[in-house]
């Protein structure tokens, strides 16, 4: 229960910087999945546990794409500006989804005694697709947020995680209100951070 607890806490100074498009959410991102692997495996919920290896991982991955990646437009030393998802990149990205949700079940089932399989597998599919599109500052990212994290917060309130449900209940208005302040940033011409 307390590592629930500071987890949660974590997870508020997370979502706060990415609401401010700040690159620390990065730094917050390689925490928050450490204290995470412990409240999943507690709980039984062996995807999201397996989510905060991937988690780590595409934390370090943003912080890079958001320091020295490009995109078309962009000049010299500016930061990484918010733009719209590509069309091109939503076949891929649903295809990609669908597959991850697909083998993420089928591992839950055949390799755990998950009781909510389909329900953790999904979450965590989906997550992929969101934590890509966060790293390539799509405002679009914050849609995907907004299912996930409503369907997560009903998941932990059935698995039993109190402090977690409340965070990503929470994380659903925020993504709302992350989608559209980022709509606003995208317009800037400068995007700084407010």
């Amino acid at each position: 229960m307390t590592l629930d607890l500071i987890g949660a806490v974590i997870g508020l100074i997370y979502i706060w910087q990415e609401y401010k498009a700040s690159p620390w959410l990065w730094i917050t991102g390689v925490i928050m999945p450490v204290v995470y692997m412990f409240v999943y495996l507690e709980a039984g919920l062996y995807a999201d546990f397996g989510m905060q290896v991937y988690y780590t991982g595409a934390a370090v991955y943003g912080l890079l794409v958001w320091k020295f990646g490009r995109k078309k437009g962009q000049t010299a030393g500016e930061d990484m500006p918010i733009t719209r998802v590509r069309r091109s990149v939503l076949l891929p990205s649903l295809l990609f989804f669908l597959i991850a949700w697909a083998i993420v079940w089928l591992v839950l089932v055949s390799y755990t005694n998950s009781t909510v399989p389909v329900a953790d597998a999904f979450g965590n599919a989906l997550s992929f697709v969101g934590l890509w599109w966060l790293a390539r500052k799509y405002v679009e990212q914050w849609l995907i947020w907004v299912v996930v994290d409503a369907e997560l917060a009903l998941l932990y309130v059935y698995k039993g995680i109190p402090f977690t449900a409340v965070l990503y209940g929470i994380y659903v208005p925020m993504a709302v209100v992350g989608y559209l302040k980022w709509r606003r940033m995208m317009k800037r011409p400068n995007q700084q951070k407010n």
